[in-house]
């Protein structure tokens, strides 16, 4: 992934980085910078996986009821 960022007429530098940390944010490079920093193992991969598909069904069932 590349972030390209062009400074606009009269902006200033801090109104620049404050755009960039935006596009950096928006792209998922820093969630990804985070997640491969450290090693994980597949079976804590699956476990999380398997985590966030409960805790979606957990509100989808929990929306239906009401």
């Amino acid at each position: 992934m590349v972030v390209k960022l062009t400074l606009r007429e009269k902006e200033t530098i801090q109104d620049a980085v404050r755009r960039f940390r935006k596009l950096v944010e928006r792209s998922g490079i820093k969630k990804e910078m985070r997640r491969r920093e450290n090693y994980e193992k597949p079976s804590e991969i699956k476990r999380r996986a398997r985590l966030r598909a409960e805790r979606r069904a957990y509100r989808a069932a929990k929306m239906a009821a009401h």
